[in-house]
């Protein structure tokens, strides 16, 4: 874990701690490691709010001229092909959720099946281990910013 999350609550050092081991599993395709981080990831309170934040914060640095509805299924359909050669189960329709909750289009009260926690936990890693694959940064700088952006957002709520 980095030095710049020592500052955050408990709560939020364990989704970071989490949230870097399981895209660290991700991109390994490392089935044992990856199914049992996402359960620690699944339990952490807003850990969907810090993997949402860092997915809009790379489908922005991915994507500097913004998004059409190609690109978002480009990003899907890469996603889901990837993981879906070593991880069973993974559900479209749970990324595209990710995707759209992470450029704000997305209303939990308008899907009859909304991922809960678990699913997002399942899931989120993945599309962040694919992005990040495109981007070549570390994950590190994504999560602090994700986390600084959060702040910012409950101080001024």
């Amino acid at each position: 874990m980095t030095s710049s999350w020592r500052h955050l609550p408990p709560a939020a050092r364990e989704i970071a701690r989490a949230s870097t081991e399981a895209v660290a599993a991700a991109r390994a395709r490392d089935v044992e490691a990856y199914g049992s981080v996402v359960i620690d990831l699944g339990a952490a309170d807003r850990s969907g709010a810090v993997l949402g934040a860092v997915v809009r914060l790379l489908l922005e640095q991915t994507h500097p001229d913004g998004l059409d509805g190609d690109d978002v299924r480009q990003v899907l359909e890469r996603c889901v092909r990837s993981a879906a050669t070593w991880q069973t189960g993974v559900d479209p329709h749970v990324v595209l959720v990710l995707l759209a909750g992470a450029l704000g289009v997305y209303d939990p009260d308008d899907d009859t099946t909304p991922p809960d926690a678990q699913a997002v936990a399942r899931h989120a890693p993945l599309l962040v281990a694919d992005l990040l694959a495109v981007d070549g940064r570390p994950l590190d700088g994504y999560l602090t910013a994700a986390f600084a952006e959060i702040e910012r957002t409950e101080l001024h709520d």
